[in-house]
């Protein structure tokens, strides 16, 4: 059983045909191509994510190998930048509705915890002139909210690289959850905002914030760990500073550096605001693990719908990988229970334990 061939069965399962069509529809796409369409683009650019492609000339070579139907190069090029990419963007919404259901759980906290944070690709200026960056670059930025410790898409949005966070930071927030983010989404104003509308928040400040009249939080026992102080304030010069006062947490991190955290969370103590906002670092991994193995830095194409497309797709199938892990691993014998990292490169390796192999061949009905 090939893994190419494998993935494009199970990505046939999760996302028929019969469900993206509707949606090219309402896109108001008409697809004129007879033989090379909508879906196979789909298709291939799924493949050439997780198989890393080198781009359209190479996808060709390989894409027959991968259970694919044969097409030109320069016939794959033209489709990926004539498809609008919001279709690839209600595409991965869709599968990451599909994928979650049933997956949450309750943690020792009021809400989940939503990391966000943002990831830039840079390329020539020449390739992406309508994304220009400083100097001769050009980059766009995919701004991301992952469900904290089950490392599961929530919503993902897309700007050019000049774009700042903070403007981008509604189209992934949920106030169902509580947001964890980095000093990029610190403005002292916004924490009003979250109020009002009841969202919650852990965010670090910048290491200058001013602290207008504050008051140290009444505490029986000492602080524990790095804690150095847990007090409220406005937070802000006179001219930034926040109208509503906020509790900020310091502590200081391994290297002995100051880190400043404001919340608008009272009942945790000290100590599980700090422990909330490391989780932060889950999102990195996540970023850090795209770029690795699903292609990610590596653009084909050079318009948006083109650059868009092949992105969200690509996140499409980190969801899809999700899934089939996160299934597998509660459905095998706890001996051939796998890490996410093991499953990854036994699954690339074509060489997953007999009992996932079984496993997957009768949840997907593979050939």
């Amino acid at each position: 059983m090939k893994k190419s061939t494998m993935f494009t069965t199970i990505l046939q399962t999760i996302l028929p045909k019969e469900e993206v069509l509707p949606l090219v529809e309402q896109l108001g796409y008409v697809d004129n191509a007879r033989k090379f369409k909508v879906y196979d683009l789909l298709q291939f650019l799924a493949q050439s994510a997780l198989q890393q492609w080198n781009g359209y000339r190479d996808g060709e070579t390989r894409m027959v190998s991968s259970g694919l139907a044969r097409a030109d190069y320069s016939t794959i090029s033209k489709k990926a930048k004539d498809v609008p990419f919001e279709l690839f963007k209600q595409l991965l919404a869709l599968v990451i509705k599909k994928c979650n259901r049933g997956c949450r759980r309750r943690l020792g906290i009021p809400k989940q915890l939503l990391v966000v944070d943002s990831t830039k690709i840079t390329v020539g200026k020449a390739r992406l002139p309508w994304a220009p960056l400083k100097g001769e670059r050009a980059g766009i930025k995919l701004h991301v909210s992952l469900v904290a410790d089950e490392g599961r898409l929530h919503k993902v949005t897309e700007t050019t690289g000049n774009c700042p966070d903070i403007s981008s930071c509604t189209n992934v927030l949920d106030k169902q959850f509580i947001l964890v983010a980095d000093r990029a989404y610190g403005k002292h104003k916004q924490f009003d905002i979250y109020n009002e509308q009841n969202q919650y928040f852990i965010i670090r400040l910048r290491d200058n914030t001013c602290f207008h009249e504050p008051l140290q939080r009444i505490r029986k026992q000492k602080y524990a760990g790095t804690i150095e102080q847990d007090f409220t304030c406005q937070v802000g010069t006179k001219q930034t500073r926040s109208q509503q006062r906020f509790r900020v947490v310091t502590l200081k991190d391994p290297d002995g550096n100051p880190v400043l955290l404001a919340t608008n969370l009272h009942k945790p103590s000290a100590e599980s605001i700090a422990a909330m906002y490391k989780k932060r670092w889950q999102i990195e991994v996540f970023f850090r693990w795209i770029k690795q193995h699903l292609n990610v830095p590596k653009l084909f194409g050079t318009t948006p719908n083109a650059v868009y497309g092949q992105l969200y797709t690509a996140l499409l199938v980190y969801v899809v990988l999700k899934l089939i892990f996160d299934q597998g691993n509660a459905a095998v014998h706890k001996c051939a229970k796998l890490t996410f990292v093991e499953f990854d490169r036994l699954y690339s390796r074509n060489d997953l334990p007999l009992e996932w192999t079984v496993y997957l061949t009768s949840l997907f009905v593979l050939p």
